[in-house]
């Protein structure tokens, strides 16, 4: 087998540079644990940014996979297949939808929702063609194509890939009046928000913001676009995170409708991880102004993603995910926020469910963060830093409470031994 080293080697000589990975390589998985080539044993407290909700290799989800593998894997959408309307019945009443459109990528899918609603402002709104706007939010990430970094402020994000496309207001992130006075202006025919900023460092906003930016849209007859392809399917609590403080406390038929958006936008966790699937899903009124020929994918809805989606979905509802991502991400932050009010190297503890951050108590410029991750990762928890001094805690939503407070004491004994 090939070692660590020699791994990294080879990605540094014949990959591009695009990611600044932790010192870890990764070779093998299961439920919250992953392995390095050598057999290290490792915690896993990013989940693939959220992808991996149900745990790495899960069974349900594998088999899934490799039965259909066996089968049929790609048809394209030049003939129908025999699974991609049972999915399709599946997703659109799991989440309360007239209609869903398949795709394979976060990123994909949030082009998908641009250009759906762009449509529907100027075939049922009334807009002229090419002065639609879409509201967005600083400090968003909705992933890297050249359209989405056109209205992003990371400035890796987007220097020296320009020109930008145009069509986008950006207004402050939980700022309702901020909101109110964008939606006065002309063409407004979308908002696009995610309802917990995760790559921004797990930014929850005010209890009623969501909802409120929900009623505002309704008010002014423009599209709320909810991007929870990292905060979605159980990650913060509840099914989507548009449920904020939903008392149903998981999975229910009451969600779909509390806090409804017109847009909802899916990734990630819709395969648990072993196959790239996302998703679009609207209302027939929306959803009908797509026409054959307007937009598609060779991969969207192939038989392995339905197939892979509905297992994955299976196993959130029947495993009760929510209800444990809701209990266990309430005692993280209770026991991390003991870590807080003991030193002065935490100066801060946030999130939701099981999607959490801890915020070091230095410049997002200094090496503190990821200091302490490679700390973390040698004794036995991976995690990450994202704006420099915030470090993400998303574990696969399968950890057990026992396998909760060992993560903690890990944690708390790389903190007492830590020295930035």
């Amino acid at each position: 087998m090939i070692t660590s080293k020699k791994a990294i080697e080879l990605e540094n000589e014949h990959g591009a540079h695009n990611y600044h990975p932790l010192p870890v390589v990764l070779s093998k998985g299961e439920g919250v644990y992953v392995w390095d080539p050598e057999g290290n044993k490792y915690y896993d407290f990013l989940s693939a940014y959220s992808a991996v909700n149900q745990g790495h290799s899960h069974p349900k989800i594998t088999k899934a996979l490799t039965d259909q593998a066996q089968t049929l894997s790609l048809t394209s959408r030049a003939f129908y297949n025999n699974v991609l309307g049972e999915y399709e019945k599946y997703v659109t009443e799991y989440f309360g939808f007239d209609k869903v459109l398949p795709m394979n990528t976060g990123a994909e899918a949030v082009e998908t929702a641009i250009k759906i609603c762009r449509k529907w402002a100027y075939e049922k709104k009334g807009v002229h063609e090419q002065e639609a706007q879409i509201i967005v939010l600083e400090n968003n990430f909705h992933g890297r194509t050249t359209t989405v970094i056109s209205f992003s402020n990371d400035p890796d994000a987007r220097k020296n890939f320009g020109p930008y496309t145009p069509g986008f207001i950006k207004i402050p992130y939980n700022d309702i009046e901020a909101l109110r006075k964008a939606l006065k202006q002309p063409n407004v025919a979308g908002v696009l928000a995610e309802p917990i900023q995760g790559e921004a460092g797990v930014v929850v906003p005010d209890d009623d913001y969501i909802r409120q930016m929900a009623d505002l849209c309704k008010k002014n007859n423009v599209l709320f676009m909810a991007d929870e392809i990292q905060t979605g399917i159980a990650r913060t609590g509840s099914l989507l995170a548009v449920c904020g403080n939903c008392s149903c406390q998981g999975h229910c038929e009451r969600q779909a409708t509390y806090t409804k958006p017109d847009i909802l936008i899916l990734g990630k966790a819709l395969s648990g991880g072993a196959y790239p699937v996302s998703a679009v899903l609207a209302d027939n009124h929306i959803m009908e102004v797509i026409k054959p020929g307007q937009h598609g994918s060779t991969y969207g809805g192939n038989p392995l993603a339905c197939k892979v989606a509905i297992a994955a979905l299976d196993v959130v509802k029947d495993e009760k995910l929510a209800q444990n991502a809701r209990k266990l991400g309430q005692l993280f932050r209770n026991e991390m926020q003991n870590l807080v009010d003991e030193s002065d190297l935490f100066n801060k503890v946030r999130g939701r469910g099981l999607l959490n951050a801890v915020i070091i108590n230095d410049s997002p410029e200094s090496e503190t963060a990821w200091k302490f991750c490679v700390a973390l990762k040698n004794n036995g928890l991976l995690a990450k830093p994202t704006h420099g001094n915030i470090i993400r805690f998303a574990p696969p939503l399968v950890i057990t409470e026992d396998q909760l407070m060992e993560c903690v004491e890990i944690i708390r004994k790389t903190h007492s031994d830590f020295k930035k």
